[in-house]
């Protein structure tokens, strides 16, 4: 193929080559919308070569002539948006062999900064991936972001594909498209649940590992990034993938002003971690023939990997730290997002011994930057390197997931019960309690409050809630990996039967335990996060690890039997109370002054002690929720045992010595608003779990009784909903 060498220039007129931004960027008007300057930082190369094909145009080369602290600059006059490019080097190569080279005979070197990525085949037929540059205009109108308040905050975890491939009421030409997850019956679907965010596994750039190739499977998931800038092209409709990079990113950018109309926020997922060129020897995309010993953390010359994906950025590095501050700010400013979830983010915060350190350049400049101040900052507190596991240790500005939280939860419901049923008592209460109260103490060292711990039960990686509940394995053989792959650690409980069974209490008693497990988590103090399909009882048939299962395995089930109706109802009512009890709470609820404003009781109703949150014979824990100025107060009773129980309701604890609710004579009864027992049906014939107002009251020092395996939740206030 004939290659135009063009002249490189150094200036344009009064605008001279510069060595930032990074990547491509536009000159001041006076030159034209077409001239950019192009920057690419790679210090140990002599010369790059600038590989450029303008729409409708032929391929021209030019070398970048400037170089700046390792910054390789130069001005280009012709090239507009959509132009498509890459970088080449070649060592020992001369600068005019270079010039020479044919671009669809190579790879080009991706620009680190490219902001659209286009995949085609080579001359051999082979994957190649270029660079497009884009024009970042479009219409926002006067839609601004919700700014949800953190303790008002609900995420939803959700894959942007998986969410609506199966949904009837998506049109099938944007079903598993940014279009569908915006689609209105989506939104409905969202709304009507009561989640205030939806938290987007990736949506960079990415592609499938290597080992995938032949097996007729892919990466699912999608935390393999090929490009920190640019928009996952798969997940746009063939319609706009087939209009070109313009119509993909008006298309994501629809998605979310769609959602933000909707008071939702959009949280992405983000993998700084590692990148898809993998181990040592794999292929030189972009990051390892450009700068591989800069970008990539190394020890004594070789790999130090603690992603388990082959590689790891070098957080270490001042460069690398500024590649991904500049893209939290990219998509901020340009795709208007409110939040990010960073992938193994312990990987992020290790210095040049490889050491996590709390207070690192990158955990604080992204907790003290201007831009990212109003973005939500979410580390998964864990990689696979030495030190790892450390939750509850990030800065102020983040919030955790808290792996702690999920698996005190299901020792209770899960493990715990099922070792009841064998005949063993050996857990008391007191992590369940500590749990239940926002894990104040995992969190204080920090300086952080309650609201730093993000409380879940389940996540992409691992069982769906309903399979928790039905399967004490995990059953991956789907993955061609003879069952090897996922966690086997999964604190989960069959409730008797393996799998699929028809027995009708062994179903009735996974639905209550699901519903209990969502109640905790939707009641504890923190920030909850559902994964998407939980709500209605979604299975994966005992896989826990479905990152290559771009299937109806991953993808989420709209059958809406009468099991997946009930599941629904319940998780709306849950968030319902949660919205009205936080609704009636100072706005400083729950963090004032370091105290959760929570009392404990046993079934007795009289206050729990060291020795008795100990006793692993007590299975029943009742939590009264309040705030010094608060007029509404929420108790829920938790009976985690294996018997039914009468449960004393407690006297009122004084909320305020000023509280007209305090004062002598005045207990307030109790209302119970909620139990996971069973389900109503409404005049429609559908399940639902509010209750009437005729529902009896019950008097401070009364007993109420409360099934095995059951959440009771009551509301101390006579106007209670």
């Amino acid at each position: 193929m004939a290659v135009t060498v063009i002249r490189a220039v150094s200036t344009l007129g009064a605008a001279l080559s510069r060595h930032f931004p990074l990547g491509v960027s536009g000159l001041p008007a006076e030159h034209g919308p077409d001239a950019a300057n192009v920057a690419v930082y790679s210090p140990a190369l002599s010369d790059v070569v600038l590989c450029f094909q303008p729409p409708g145009g032929a391929w021209k080369a030019m070398l970048l002539p400037d170089k700046t602290d390792g910054v390789h600059h130069g001005l280009v006059e012709n090239m507009p948006p959509g132009t498509r490019y890459g970088f080449y080097t070649e060592p020992g190569a001369s600068r005019e062999e270079m010039l020479l080279i044919d671009p669809d005979a190579v790879q080009l070197l991706l620009d680190p900064y490219g902001q659209y990525i286009d995949e085609h085949q080579g001359a051999g037929g082979e994957t190649r991936y270029l660079s497009v540059r884009m024009d970042p205009g479009f219409d926002w109108g006067t839609v601004a972001r919700p700014n949800t308040p953190w303790r008002e905050t609900v995420f939803y975890e959700a894959h942007v594909r998986g969410q609506t491939m199966l949904h009837p009421d998506v049109p099938e030409d944007i079903r598993g498209s940014y279009a569908g997850m915006a689609h209105p019956a989506m939104i409905k679907h969202l709304q009507g649940l009561g989640v205030t965010a939806v938290e987007l596994l990736p949506i960079h750039f990415h592609v499938d590992e290597p080992h995938l190739d032949g097996t007729g499977m892919a990466n699912y998931w999608g935390y393999n990034s090929l490009g920190f800038f640019a928009p996952h092209v798969g997940y746009a409709s063939a319609a706009a993938q087939a209009a070109g990079p313009q119509a993909v990113q008006a298309e994501l950018k629809g998605m979310i002003k769609l959602l933000h109309m909707a008071g939702i926020e959009v949280i992405l997922d983000v993998v700084y971690n590692h990148t898809a060129e993998g181990g040592a020897g794999g292929p030189a995309y972009s990051w390892r023939g450009l700068a591989e010993e800069q970008y990539y953390r190394l020890r004594d010359g070789k790999y130090y990997d603690t992603t388990g994906c082959g590689n790891t950025l070098n957080f270490s590095n001042p460069h690398v730290i500024k590649m991904a501050m500049d893209s939290l700010r990219h998509w901020v400013q340009e795709y208007h997002i409110d939040g990010f979830r960073f992938d193994l983010a312990v990987s992020l915060a290790r210095d040049a011994a490889h050491e996590f350190n709390s207070q690192h350049q990158f955990l604080l400049a992204a907790a003290t930057d201007g831009v990212l101040a109003s973005t939500k900052l979410i580390a998964e507190p864990w990689d696979v390197g030495y030190g790892g596991w450390q939750t509850g240790k990030f800065p102020t500005g983040w919030a955790d997931w808290n792996d702690s939280f999920r698996d005190t939860v299901r020792e209770v419901w899960l493990t715990d019960r099922a070792a009841m049923f064998a005949g063993y008592h050996h857990n008391g209460l007191a992590k369940f309690g500590d749990a239940l109260a926002g894990s104040a103490e995992l969190f204080a060292a920090s300086g952080r409050s309650r609201m730093a711990s993000i409380n879940l039960i389940t996540a992409h990686d691992g069982f769906t809630l309903a399979d928790l509940t039905a399967y004490n394995h995990k059953h991956n053989e789907d993955n061609q990996e003879d069952n090897r792959d996922g966690t086997s650690n999964n604190r989960s409980w069959n409730h008797g039967v393996e799998g699929i069974t028809n027995n009708p209490h062994t179903l009735a008693q996974r639905a209550r335990t699901s519903r209990n497990l969502m109640a905790t988590m939707l009641l504890a103090l923190g920030v909850p996060m559902i994964t998407a399909g939980d709500e209605l009882g979604r299975s994966q048939g005992g896989n826990n690890n479905v990152y290559c299962q771009d299937n109806e395995i991953a993808w989420v089930d709209w059958t809406m039997d009468a099991e997946a109706k009930t599941m629904l109802a319940a998780t709306r009512r849950l968030l319902q109370i949660r919205k009205d009890f936080l609704a009636e709470q100072p706005s400083s609820y729950p963090t004032r002054g370091g105290k959760s404003f929570i009392h404990w009781f046993g079934a007795d109703g009289l206050p729990m002690t060291p020795e008795r949150w100990t006793n692993p014979h007590e299975r029943v824990l009742t939590m009264l929720m309040g705030s010094p100025d608060g007029k509404v107060d929420g108790l829920v009773v938790f009976n985690t045992g294996v018997t039914d129980e009468d449960v004393v309701l407690p006297a009122n604890p004084r909320f305020g010595a000023d509280s007209p609710e305090a004062r002598p004579g005045r207990p307030r009864p109790y209302m119970l608003r909620m139990t996971t027992a069973e389900a109503r049906q409404n005049d429609d014939g559908e399940p639902t779990f509010s209750l009437p107002r005729s529902v009896p009251l019950v008097a401070p020092g009364d007993a109420v009784r409360v099934g095995a395996n059951t959440v009771q939740i009551y509301r101390n206030d006579l106007t209670a909903r």
